[in-house]
């Protein structure tokens, strides 16, 4: 499971190195497989362990080729989504279109989401910090249902 938050960069290239702590776990339980694919609500990027992606797909089977919103998030996660593999030195290589989906410039965020990591330009990643504490704020915790009994 991934969790923290990662400053990295981008480099001339296009690739991305995952940060050591997190290699091993990706070598071993996923042989470095990783898919990258687009957030449908975010400008930001998410990268699954291959076997975490194929949950995913499945889920994606179920839905309609004939319901429109059903049809545009297949078309959308599946459009973008790229697989590639942890090379020798830890990197993966983004591709042009999913640097300009997620506008990413060289200094990046990689942010650990359990079973995925979501990859932000570091000033969208800022934004995104701000805008999700102003809705913490704003919203009462206890009459969310689903958050009602959460505590840390």
């Amino acid at each position: 499971m991934f969790s923290g938050t990662s400053a990295i960069n981008l480099d001339i290239k296009g690739r991305i190195a995952i940060p050591m702590r997190y290699r091993e776990s990706l070598q071993l339980e996923h042989a470095g497989k990783i898919v990258v694919t687009v957030d449908i609500e975010s400008h930001c990027l998410l990268i699954y362990p291959l076997l975490e992606w194929e949950r995913v797909e499945t889920k994606l089977l179920r839905l309609s080729d004939t319901q429109p919103t059903e049809r545009a998030l297949k078309r959308l996660l599946l459009g973008y989504a790229h697989e590639t593999e942890l090379d020798a030195n830890g990197r993966i290589l983004l591709t042009p279109t999913l640097r300009r989906y997620a506008r990413l410039d060289k200094h990046l965020m990689l942010v650990g989401q359990l079973n995925k990591f979501e990859l932000w330009d570091e000033t969208a990643w800022q934004q995104q910090i701000e805008d999700s504490q102003e809705i913490i704020r704003s919203e009462r915790l206890a009459v969310n249902e689903r958050l009602a009994d959460f505590s840390l």
